[in-house]
């Protein structure tokens, strides 16, 4: 391994020992087949059952040497020497890769697939029971929380002030009130509505005019000639006052008032004029625009904006928030739902597997080019070191079964061939 000890991580630092200890038993059993080859050949010429031996370990050599070169040539050139269709995993990498993203696109990313194993699997109601317990809705809720305040934090609010102009003059400013304003005040004048604010309108100024009767002083003397005595000055001002009060007195006890049915036709009028009168509907239009100026949209966009931002960020920062409280008693409601209510649990799980199915079955190639495209930047050497550490320890069973399948066969053959030629 290239890569020094300290600067893997604690399971790779695992892995690489335990590929250690299984190097070292791989070679012993070669060296061990070793000696009972030279012990063997040594000694079959004075005992004869020793060229059983030299056969089983003749045998158990070749298989050694046979799985060690294997083995070996999957990550590297053995001992340096170019041998063709050596060094695979770092020399077909990128192919390797490209193999293995066909590999999951096809068996793992396809429709048939996630539909079953997600239909096998009660999503909703696991989902249910875990959200229904306080402290998971509690959890959810303050996760929820912080990344609504990420998000509000993150945004900006000059784009997000242009986002309100945007929408108040598409929505509110740009089409014209004359025709939806006529109409509604048309339904407001059929079915009666507006008597109440006119009887709201006649009770605050009977109120006002009980409450102010001074107001009315010199409204109309000012006016008169300066010969007129002020007695009679006193009595012009306090006759308009109870003709005002009378009036209005009056427009309050009788719903058929003439002034109500002024109120009335007045309204009709305008109904009518807002709908079908251009001069009316113009000036409606330009009273809108006058209000609605630019600077003035952009400031209540502003004012708007950060009012609600300051306001959302405050409540989201308090755990006792009455925000969060209501998000953590509507996950909470949500989960006794999902687990109470089969219908809807059949509902929810049956748009997740839509969804999933639709995901993978439009998206399967592009996930699956996460791991051609990951591979394809790993480097070469990186490469074989990581698969090394994965596989490299069951890698090193086929050299010591190697070893030992080889040393029976050698002894089996020499046997028949023995049994046969001897």
């Amino acid at each position: 391994m290239g890569t020094p000890l300290e600067l893997l991580s604690p399971a790779d630092q695992s892995r690489l020992r335990a590929l250690r200890r299984m190097k070292a038993v791989a070679l012993g059993a070669l060296v061990f087949m070793a000696l009972v080859f030279v012990t063997g050949f040594v000694l079959q010429n004075d005992i004869d059952a020793f060229a059983y031996v030299r056969a089983a370990g003749e045998g158990g050599m070749v298989g050694a040497l046979a799985d060690w070169f294997a083995v070996t040539a999957l990550f590297r050139r053995p001992l340096g020497l170019p041998i063709p269709h050596t060094a695979i995993i770092p020399n077909r990498k990128d192919e390797i890769g490209r193999n293995l993203g066909e590999f999951v696109e096809t068996n793992f990313l396809e429709g048939g697939v996630v539909r079953a194993k997600l239909a096998s699997t009660p999503m909703a109601a696991r989902l249910g029971s875990w959200l229904r317990q306080p402290e998971h809705a509690e959890r959810v809720a303050t996760e929820a929380a912080a990344m609504a305040q990420g998000v509000l934090r993150a945004l900006s609010d000059d784009d997000v002030q242009d986002v309100i102009e945007s929408l108040a003059r598409q929505h509110l400013i740009e089409p014209g009130w004359g025709d939806p304003l006529g109409t509604w005040l048309e339904r407001v004048i059929e079915t009666g509505a507006h008597h109440g604010a006119v009887d709201l309108a006649a009770d605050s100024v009977s109120a006002w005019l009980a409450a102010n009767p001074d107001s009315f002083a010199g409204l109309v003397s000012r006016r008169l000639p300066s010969w007129v005595p002020s007695v009679a000055q006193r009595l012009v001002d306090h006759t308009v006052y109870n003709e005002a009060v009378t009036l209005v007195q009056a427009v309050r006890a009788d719903p058929e008032h003439p002034a109500r049915k002024a109120i009335d036709g007045y309204l009709s009028r305008l109904a009518e004029n807002l709908q079908h009168d251009e001069v009316t509907r113009g000036k409606l239009e330009q009273a809108k625009a006058t209000l609605f100026d630019s600077p003035g949209v952009r400031r209540l966009a502003a004012e708007a904006w950060g009012a609600a931002k300051q306001g959302l960020l405050r409540e989201l920062e308090k755990p006792d928030s009455g925000l969060r409280g209501r998000i953590r008693d509507a996950l909470a409601e949500i989960g006794g739902r999902l687990e109470d209510e089969e219908a809807l649990r059949a509902r929810v799980d049956a748009f997740v597997t839509d969804a999933a199915v639709f995901l993978v079955d439009r998206y399967r190639h592009d996930i699956a080019s996460l791991i051609t495209d990951t591979v394809e930047r790993w480097d070469p050497q990186e490469t074989t070191e990581k698969i090394e550490l994965m596989v490299g320890r069951d890698l090193q069973y086929i050299r010591l079964n190697g070893t030992v399948v080889g040393a029976l066969a050698g002894l089996a053959i020499f046997t028949v061939a023995h049994a046969l030629f001897g």
